[in-house]
């Protein structure tokens, strides 16, 4: 008996008709190859059959993932473009990425990562399939393709809460990168510096492995991540102990250990992190040649370095002034005055007759005048003679007394034992301050 079957072609894909339930049937192993029926051959057998396999078709591609990070002065569409899909395809993504965080207000260095799918055809564009990206420690976004082409978005936020960090750890490179490891912000760590430097001289007292403590409140998520360094409420670096202390109308100030105000008259160091490079006293000068008295100290320090006011005074010189240079002065009283040499540029606005405030940039290291190199040359002077900044006796701070002195003592007491029982080594792991806190 002969069968005869019109001449069809069967593909198996991924859909699958009703009207061809037989063919399924009959063929449902086949995954990739092309079934054909051909018009009846007498010659042949009763059933004629050629079986062809498929023709070569291209996979969908797999998508590649692109790492971006945001470059100054470049908008999220702008970079979202750059990971390689059409300006309409990005910004139809940063539109939907409105809805959970401000694309305008876009910091330099925020990464995200885009997962873009090539063209394998000419005429093809790329097509972005997802991004991902952490606005902040306690948010993150999903922007996915969906089946229909649509972008859709996801978020997860977490909780934040506050929280106190009582952390100790040991001088290990310079203090700003031991102070990072226990989850300090570099703003802190600058803080830290200007209150030591009225104490501590940071070459010849602060030696690797010091250890030093401090305590500073955050807001954490509820996985650890750190969202917001606050307020520095404690410092202990080579013994000595400053405490936060906010007075009656609101002035923040730190005290050592039995309430005396340690803002000293004037700063031991005048830059931060400078070492010293020459003594008060006689000495053979490095330009001149010959031995003559050196009426100051002198820090080396790296051109541009910022020079701190000593202290609290008014500006009455800042001009060229002979082997000086640059030469700044600062009258801080009846008694005492402080001077700076060798200066690149003043800071804005400094010129005789302004005002400044302990610690505020006044100047830049340079090496102007008569110098070897970039260095800053620090003179103090009281009732206008030149003393030794190393053994000059300034005044000091003043102390507290009567209720803020019991105030003060609640709370340094809540500090101690906060220390007490809870002071350990923090990782920058687990203090992590992710890129929300970087500039």
């Amino acid at each position: 008996m002969q069968i005869r079957l019109p001449e069809i072609c069967l593909r198996q894909g991924p859909r699958v008709f009703a009207g061809l339930g037989v063919a399924a049937a009959l063929f449902g192993g086949w995954k990739t190859a092309e079934l054909f029926l051909g018009p009846h051959d007498p010659a042949k057998s009763d059933v004629a059959m050629a079986v062809a396999p498929a023709p070569a078709e291209a996979a969908p591609a797999l998508p590649e993932t692109v790492p971006v990070r945001v470059l100054p002065g470049e908008t999220l569409a702008a970079a979202v473009e750059r990971a390689g899909v059409a300006p309409d395809e990005a910004r139809r993504a940063v539109e939907a990425l409105a809805q959970g965080m401000d694309t305008v207000k876009i910091k330099a260095g925020l990464a995200f990562e885009a997962a873009i799918r090539r063209p394998r055809r000419d005429g093809e564009r790329p097509q972005l399939v997802s991004l991902s990206l952490q606005p902040t420690p306690a948010k993150a976004l999903t922007l996915s393709r969906t089946f229909d082409g649509a972008l859709s978005l996801k978020q997860m936020e977490e909780k934040v809460r506050d929280d106190t960090v009582a952390a100790d750890g040991r001088i290990e490179g310079s203090l700003y990168e031991s102070a990072e490891k226990l989850g300090a912000t570099p703003t802190i760590t600058a803080q830290v510096v200007k209150l030591f430097a009225h104490k501590l001289d940071f070459q010849r007292d602060i030696q690797p492995g010091d250890d030093f403590k401090l305590v500073f409140d955050r807001k954490i998520t509820e996985s650890g991540k750190t969202v917001e360094v606050g307020d520095l409420r404690y410092a202990e670096l080579h013994g000595v102990k400053f405490y936060r202390f906010e007075r009656p109308h609101g002035e923040v100030e730190y005290f050592d250990q039995f309430g005396k105000n340690i803002k000293g008259f004037l700063l031991r160091t005048p830059v931060d992190g400078a070492r010293i490079t020459s003594l008060f006293g006689l000495r053979r000068h490095p330009v001149l040649g010959y031995t003559r008295a050196h009426q100051g100290i002198d820090f080396g320090a790296g051109a541009g370095t910022p020079i701190l006011a000593a202290g609290d005074g008014v500006v009455t010189e800042a001009g060229r002034k002979g082997g000086y240079g640059n030469w700044l002065r600062i009258r801080h009283d009846g008694t005492w005055d402080t001077g700076y040499g060798h200066i690149s540029h003043y800071a804005r606005g400094i010129r005789p007759g302004v005002r400044v405030r302990q610690g505020q940039v006044v100047a830049y290291v340079g090496a102007t005048g008569l110098a070897t190199g970039p260095h800053l040359h620090y003179e103090i002077f009281r009732r206008g003679e030149r003393v030794n900044p190393l053994s000059a006796k300034a005044p000091q701070g003043a102390a507290l007394a009567g209720r803020e002195l019991k105030r003060f003592k609640a709370e340094k007491t809540e500090i101690d034992n906060l220390l007490a029982s809870q002071a350990r080594p923090v990782s920058l792991a687990e203090a992590d301050l992710g890129q929300a806190l970087k500039p």
